[in-house]
């Protein structure tokens, strides 16, 4: 596949250099396509070619259905500083594929500075989200791989913060032509379903009239994630069914046909445990989409839902192959980065033990200095490469090595 070629990406923070503001020069302003009417073409033809850099709109969609027709997706990984999102980014390129950047709600905070308290109205989880996406803009386009920009789960607690995410949204498209971010989560799934969907069906208006796209989950993801604690759920909600998830389509098309992606509940798990310990059935999806497709009379479209894998850590390539099939795009992965960004750190320390006691003194002799061991860039380096090593992992199970190519 070739890639389109395009301007440097536009950003919405003003540059400094010695405390002198440089211009930055912005895209020209493209009319905006209809993503709706791009999606009924793509369907039985998708694009032969993906925008590079960070992609919205119509760009978005070209990347989704990209995926759907050629049977991969897409990783999506939780950031919360600037080495996992250049780790993002650098496996992107080596593996020649799209990349999903994501910020949860504590991420955010962590990104905005822990001196910053995370008051009520969340400013400081919607200021360092909205740092990394201008991070991820700044750079995306120069990895040359598409990228999408995204927040994780939003609990009806946390509306404040997705209500400040959409305001930086619609300031970043006033001045643009696109959304900052390519798209959010809500997670009301603690709530009744029709709750669920009658909030959601608000704020997917009010997203869709800048192009940008919302992500559901109903059921329930089971374990622990980011505060979020769902290790006593009832084995049944784990579970979605046929029912419910056409309950989501017929709430949320009429609204924005095909700007929506479900996060339904197949047993998945956030967290990574023990095997046999989690029983995935993703023929639940697929079960789904055919009722869909029954249901609504839909002709040529086999799948008609864009489906997420949350809690994708520790998953079985089998398992994740199969739900991929059902129409997966995006499958989350949290824990098993998590723990590569420390692995790397752990080998770099037990390595270079000896040289990390003292400033001055190591095995070499008692005045020789340390200051290249400690040196943060070089144990961050190391928590960097372990995760670019997992993410290409990652890559392979998702069917979506060298995926720009396809």
């Amino acid at each position: 596949m070739a890639f389109a070629a395009v301007a440097p990406a536009a950003l919405a923070a003003k540059t400094f250099v010695a405390g002198k503001q440089l211009s930055v020069k912005k895209n020209t302003a493209k009319a905006l396509r209809n993503p709706i009417a791009a999606r009924a073409q793509a369907v039985s033809a998708p694009v032969k070619t993906m925008k590079v850099g960070v992609v919205t709109g119509k760009d978005y969609l070209d990347v989704m259905d990209h995926a759907r027709a050629h049977g991969y997706a897409i990783p999506a990984v939780n950031c919360t500083m600037s080495g996992m999102i250049n780790a993002c980014l650098e496996t992107a390129k080596k593996a020649n594929s799209p990349m999903i950047v994501q910020f949860s709600n504590g991420g955010g905070a962590f990104l905005a500075g822990k001196g910053l308290k995370n008051e009520a109205d969340q400013k400081a989880a919607v200021m360092g989200c909205v740092a990394g996406a201008l991070h991820v803009r700044a750079l995306a386009e120069f990895y040359g791989v598409p990228v999408v920009l995204h927040t994780d789960h939003c609990s009806k607690a946390l509306l404040p913060w997705f209500d400040g995410l959409l305001e930086a949204n619609e300031a970043y498209f006033a001045k643009h032509g696109e959304p900052l971010f390519s798209s959010h989560m809500l997670d009301l799934s603690e709530e009744s379903i029709e709750e669920n969907m009658e909030i959601s069906a608000k704020y997917l208006k009010r997203m869709a009239a800048i192009n940008c796209f919302l992500e559901v989950e109903i059921g329930i993801t089971g374990g622990e994630e980011d505060g979020v604690d769902n290790s006593d759920a009832n084995p049944e909600d784990l579970y979605s069914k046929p029912e419910e998830i056409h309950q989501v389509y017929k709430a949320l098309e009429p609204i924005a046909p095909g700007m929506y992606s479900i996060a339904a509940a197949f047993g998945n798990v956030h967290g990574v445990y023990a095997p046999g310990n989690v029983k995935l059935t993703p023929t639940i999806l697929g079960n789904a989409q055919k009722y869909i497709v029954e249901k609504e009379g839909i002709k040529g479209n086999d799948k008609p839902v864009y489906f997420v894998f949350h809690g994708g850590s520790g998953s079985s390539r089998k398992d994740i192959r199969e739900a991929i099939g059902y129409g997966v795009i995006k499958m989350n992965i949290d824990t098993d980065t998590q723990w590569s960004f420390w692995d790397g750190v752990r080998g770099y320390v037990a390595k270079k033990e000896g040289y990390l006691q003292a400033q001055i003194g190591n095995p070499e002799g008692p005045e020789k200095p340390n200051k290249k061991y400690y040196d943060p860039r070089m144990w961050m380096r190391e928590a960097e490469n372990a995760t670019v090593t997992r993410l290409l992992a990652a890559y392979e199970d998702l069917n979506a090595m060298n995926a720009c190519a396809k």
